[in-house]
């Protein structure tokens, strides 16, 4: 007999277990971004071989490995979800799988090789990706019947954990390196990472523990039901890669164009890679805006159902890449245009990131069977793990030997934008198509 609880307590409440999974959250992200951010330039400025001499990378090399790294982060999902929905249950996993995080961050603040690189972001991609499905579902089993309206509230503000810790850390990681080398700008992010193991640790007897379904998995993920589910869910999500292979690019090719704009903001210059904080700074303030008052007005005109709000996410992520190949044209011309205009298409691909992946959390629990939850959001860390192997073999294919590239300036960027605008038009026949049916744990 378990001794936790392992069903939703039923009440119409918020459950008493969703701050320590909030405070959780907002550390894991925190360390997560914090190392992500300054991830670029380490490789390309600070990376040493064995004998301390510098080995750094170019910077075809370094958005390679960068976006290589993120997409083993969000394959590893899938794993972890399976682990924990068919044998371990989501709280043990997540606990197993946050102390090899642990150790990732440790080896990078220890090893400023590229064997130490190689190890920690190993560690990492399987510690932070094998949690990040069972986190999210992990948040939708704490809800019963009586209390299920308030789903679509926590979700938005899990969302607003993940990029309070991400702005903090973003602002703060670029300074770190900057001012004390890579050991202590890893080793904060490792030290958060601690601290969020613990806070999940302390929630143990508030959770409702969901126990893991064993075969009862396997029979309903294949069966008729289970199958149609995760195609429908899997086309959908193929198309949502594609906003993922471009917003990603803030970690990599928007810091390398940050370098050659002009970072002087309201009388402060920017580190390149500090600029990323803008975009979790902006969901902070976008999320309440979309929720209480931009969807609402909308909705009594057209009626907004999470596909529709991903749709025109999809056509709003267009022009957020055209501003950087105009910005591309004119850094040609020896021009150092301001750094406003990288604002104003953060700006746009914030907003596409709310109307998309806040609402893909909340579509893809509701539409996930009761013993496959777990699993569903791993096919939706999938489409990150896509978008970026995506992004990774297009700069593979354009990398010339010499370092250069073959989509140069702009033309790079105008790429990406149209293969955007054709996902969009695709996405919407899907859309309409698609038949809602919601799940709820009992």
């Amino acid at each position: 007999m378990s001794k936790y609880r392992t069903a939703p307590a039923s009440t119409d409440r918020m459950p008493t277990g969703i701050p320590y999974i909030i405070g959780n959250e907002a550390a894991e992200r925190f360390s997560f971004y914090g190392m992500k951010t300054i991830l670029a330039v380490f490789m390309t400025k600070y990376l040493m071989d064995s004998a301390g001499n510098p080995d750094l990378m170019n910077e075809g090399e370094a958005t390679i490995w960068v976006h290589n790294f993120s997409s083993a982060v969000y394959f590893t999902p899938l794993l972890g979800s399976i682990i924990a929905d068919a044998f371990f249950g989501k709280y043990k996993t997540i606990i197993s799988l946050s102390l090899v995080y642990c150790l990732g961050h440790l080896a990078l603040a220890l090893d400023e090789t590229r064997t130490g690189l190689t190890i920690g972001l190993t560690l990492i991609a399987i510690g932070a990706g094998g949690i990040k499905g069972c986190v999210s579902a992990h948040v939708g089993d704490q809800f019963g019947k009586r209390n299920a309206g308030l789903i679509e509230k926590v979700y938005s503000w899990f969302y607003l954990s993940i990029n309070l810790g991400a702005f903090i850390s973003t602002l703060m990681t670029p300074w770190l390196l900057e001012a004390y080398g890579p050991s202590v700008a890893f080793g904060v992010p490792g030290l958060l990472m601690l601290i969020a193991t613990i806070t999940f640790w302390s929630g143990r007897r508030e959770f409702a523990h969901v126990p893991p379904k064993g075969m009862e998995f396997i029979r309903e993920t294949f069966s008729s039901t289970g199958l149609k589910v995760m195609r429908n869910l899997i086309l959908i999500y193929a198309m949502v890669a594609m906003f993922w292979a471009l917003f990603d690019q803030t970690a990599s090719k928007w810091v390398f164009q940050a370098q050659k704009m002009d970072r002087n903001f309201l009388g402060m210059e920017l580190l390149p890679s500090q600029i990323q904080a803008v975009n979790p700074a902006l969901i902070l303030i976008l999320i309440p805006l979309f929720n209480w008052w931009l969807y609402p007005t909308i909705s009594k005109y057209f009626p907004l159902t999470p596909l529709r709000k991903i749709s025109i996410g999809f056509f709003v992520v267009v022009p957020s890449f055209l501003i950087p190949a105009w910005i591309e044209y004119r850094i040609g011309l020896g021009e150092s245009p301001g750094i406003i205009w990288q604002l104003l298409s953060y700006l746009l691909l914030t907003s596409a990131e709310v109307m998309i992946s806040v609402t893909c959390l909340e579509f893809s629990y509701t539409q996930a069977p009761r013993s496959m939850k777990s699993l569903v959001f791993g096919l939706f860390m999938a489409s990150v793990a896509l978008g970026n192997l995506f992004t990774s073999l297009v700069n593979t294919v354009i990398l010339n030997e010499d370092g250069t590239s073959k989509l140069e300036g702009e033309s790079y960027y105008l790429f990406f934008a149209g293969a955007m605008f054709l996902t969009a038009l695709l996405f919407v026949p899907v859309a309409m198509k698609y038949k809602e049916k919601t799940y709820l744990q009992e």
